[in-house]
Parts: structure tokens; C-alpha cells; sequence
């Protein structure tokens, strides 16, 4: 089988994507920024069902320094580039997210250029398709971009878009053979493994502890964790994979609103501080001037962005898991894992 570099394998798609590779016999490395995070990775795919990786090796590498990068990608056919910067609050210099990413990705291209990788898959996000436009009806697809003067393009829209620009030029101007795919997630929930994991899982859980009397008019795509990883493993080999982009999305955009009927249908008693209520856009956007973390969710408010993920259905023959599951399977996991307040 092949041998494939993951980066930023301690992170929630990165855990996921290790652990499909694993399962397929391949060859597997991933990056951790400390190599004292290895230990983290390991008790998640022990929580995966993996308690002896044989094939898993470890590489320390950061996106903001070249050093590590070569050495990990060297020998590989494969790298699947998940690691990006993420942060649950917007920060002061929006270049505090942008440049790690671009660079980063600009990095590991590089890396794996000279290292004659066939192809690497690049993690990028809806982000860089759906945002900055006037509001539609009619779904994004694969041939369009974010417009980066929209006022709903926050830093972490604005860092995917550009790596992701970034990675197509450089493959463009100076990729020589390397092959690149890009897969663009919607809204990413599914089975947390362990206590690292994404701002979308972080809603479910605010949701369970009741954190919030009331949640925001704001919708977004669902795409279960599971199936963003098998969606990468498709577009690593597939022929029909190269030099294209795919949507994972599973379906009709949700509600915050919507995730709390969810919850409180299929989990009784467990959801019972779920919210009931939805805030008056009005109150969300005066809270915002106390709550940094809303001022992100001011431009949201009340905008339905739809898309469809027909090519990689039709493409790569991907076949996602419905909204609900994704949702259900989120809390199941943190109340398992104990990651829900008492």
C-alpha cells in the first residue's frame, strides 16, 4: 500500500483521517506541532479502535517554520494537508490565522514537489466558495470563490480562501508533476475522540450545557467528520480527482435552532438544557458589543447558504451521512467522553 503524510493528525479531521488510512493498509505519517502531542493521537485512536498502530510513525513539524518538512514528506506518494489554523474568537490581526495558512500550505506543496509526491489533498472549507455574495437561492458549487470584500468574510473565511488560492497557483506556476485536490467541508461534526476538536462541535456542546438561553438566527452546511475523511481518501487516488475541488455537504442547511430539536428528540433527559428559544437578531447584535465571540456571528445572522455536493457524489461515488446522524453522533461522543459540564 501506499505511505501518506497527514498533517495536523491531533486535530479532529486530521484523528479521522489517520484512522481511515490505518483501516485501509496504508503506510501512515503525521505531523504534530510537540512531539509531546503524540500521546494525544494515540489515545484517540485508541478511542478509535486502533490500540497498537504498527504503521503510524510521527513527525514534528509547525506551519510557521520550514523546519520538519521535508523530512516527514520524504518517501511519501501521498500528503493530505488538514492542518490549518483555527481559533473559536476573532482575532485582533486577521493575519494571525492568514499567514500560517497560506504559508503553511505553501510549505508542505513545496515539501512534497521536491519530493515527488503524486498528489496532495488540500483540507480547505466551504468558506472558500460561499462567502461575500448577495443571498440566493440557488446552491454554491465547485466554479465559484468567496469575494473577500464581502462584510460576512471573517479571518477564518479569508485564510482558507487565500491558502487555498495560494495552493492552485502554485501548482499552476511551479508544481512541476505534482498532482492537487481540494476538499471544501461544510459545517464539520461527527464523533469527537477526544477533547480536540472544531468550533462546529463546540455549538453541541454549548447547546447540552446550556450556555445559551437563546441561540442566533444562523444557518450552515452539516458534513458528518467520518465522512469529510473518506471524501479525502477518494480524492487522494481517484485519476478523476486531479486538479478539482469538492463539496462536502450532506444536505439542506440546519439552524441552530434546528440542532436543538435534534438533540432534544433523540436524547430525552440528556438534552434538557437545550435552549427552546431563538434570539431576536436585534439582541444578538447589541451582545455583540459585550461577547466578542458573537461579532463573527453578526453578518450571519438570517442567511441560508446553500450548496450541493453533487460532483463528489457523482465523481468519486461519495455517499454522506444525513444531517441528523452527524448532529446525534457529536453528543453522543461528548457525553461518553465526559467533555459535557455536570
Amino acid at each position: 500500500m501506499s505511505t501518506v503524510l497527514v498533517t495536523g493528525g491531533s486535530g479532529f479531521v486530521g484523528i479521522h483521517v489517520v484512522l481511515q488510512l490505518l483501516a485501509a493498509g496504508h503506510q501512515v505519517r503525521t505531523t504534530v506541532r510537540r512531539a509531546d502531542r503524540q500521546a494525544d493521537v494515540l489515545a484517540m485512536l485508541r478511542e478509535g479502535g486502533v490500540a497498537s498502530p504498527e504503521n503510524l510513525s510521527f513527525f514534528t513539524a509547525d506551519l510557521t517554520a520550514d523546519h520538519g518538512w521535508h523530512e516527514a514528506i520524504a518517501g511519501c506518494d501521498y500528503v493530505l494537508h488538514v492542518a490549518s489554523p483555527l481559533s473559536t474568537s476573532v482575532p485582533k490581526d486577521e493575519n494571525e490565522m492568514i499567514i500560517p495558512a497560506r504559508d503553511g500550505t505553501l510549505r508542505v506543496l513545496r515539501a512534497a514537489r521536491d519530493a515527488r509526491v503524486r498528489r496532495v489533498v488540500v483540507t480547505s472549507s466551504l468558506g472558500a466558495i460561499g462567502y461575500g455574495h448577495e443571498p440566493r437561492e440557488r446552491p454554491f458549487d465547485e466554479t465559484e470563490w468567496t469575494n473577500l470584500e464581502g462584510a460576512d468574510v471573517q479571518p477564518y473565511i479569508k485564510s482558507k480562501t487565500l491558502a487555498e488560492r495560494a495552493a492552485w497557483d502554485f501548482i499552476a506556476r511551479e508544481g512541476g508533476g505534482l498532482e492537487l485536490s481540494v476538499v471544501n467541508p461544510a459545517g464539520i461534526f461527527g464523533p469527537v475522540l477526544g477533547p480536540d476538536f472544531s468550533g462546529s462541535i463546540e455549538i453541541v456542546k454549548s447547546l447540552l450545557d446550556g450556555a445559551m438561553p437563546a441561540v442566533p438566527r444562523v444557518y450552515f452546511g452539516v458534513v458528518d467528520v467520518r465522512d469529510v475523511a473518506d471524501l479525502h481518501l477518494r480524492a487522494m487516488t481517484a485519476p478523476e480527482a486531479k486538479g478539482e475541488r469538492f463539496i462536502a455537504v450532506s444536505g439542506e442547511p440546519v439552524s441552530i435552532l434546528d440542532i436543538g430539536k435534534v438533540l432534544r428528540r433523540e436524547l430525552g433527559a440528556k438534552a434538557r438544557r437545550v435552549p427552546r428559544l431563538q434570539a431576536p437578531d436585534w439582541l444578538v447584535r447589541v451582545a455583540a458589543y459585550r461577547i466578542p465571540l458573537l461579532q463573527a456571528v453578526v453578518p450571519m445572522l438570517g442567511r441560508v447558504r446553500r450548496s450541493t455536493s453533487a460532483k463528489a457524489r457523482s465523481v468519486l461515488g461519495w455517499q454522506p451521512r444525513s444531517n441528523d446522524e452527524a448532529i446525534l453522533s457529536t453528543a453522543e461522543s461528548l457525553i461518553r467522553l465526559g467533555l459535557l459540564k455536570g
